[in-house]
């Protein structure tokens, strides 16, 4: 048997590159946040909002370990709402998707998970 030897500064380089993409963002006027599968475990999910030039504002969602795609969706597009002030609109899109548009006037912003302790919930961010 031959033994393949991996580059693992390489591997962990890339895989570092690709983790932080998010942080490379460009700001956006709307971003989709799409979120699959259900809740494995209770926990927290945590985004952050940041206007273009602008400072970050973090929003934390409790979710429960039995909630489903849809029900993790709703619980944080309502605490988007609450925290988002009104420079921005907050809707629901085919029940697991939350969109965030800027409204007139409003700066662009990037969203950027910040932490999520919830174990089979996935969460992808999409600028539109």
């Amino acid at each position: 048997m031959k033994l393949k030897l991996v580059d693992f500064p390489g591997l962990l380089a890339l895989v570092l590159i690709i983790a932080s993409a998010s942080a490379f963002a460009v700001p956006s006027n709307k971003w989709r946040l799409e979120f699959s599968g259900g809740a494995e475990s209770a926990g927290e999910i945590v985004l952050s909002v940041t206007p273009d030039g602008g400072f970050p504002q973090e929003v934390a969602v409790a979710i429960d370990s039995s909630d489903g795609e849809n029900e993790v969706a709703e619980k944080v597009a309502e605490a988007l709402r609450a925290a988002a002030g009104p420079q921005y609109q907050i809707e629901r899109d085919d029940g697991e998707d939350v969109l965030i548009k800027r409204r007139e006037g409003a700066a662009l912003f990037q969203v950027s998970l910040v932490r999520n302790t919830v174990e089979g919930v996935r969460i992808g961010f999409d600028p539109e």
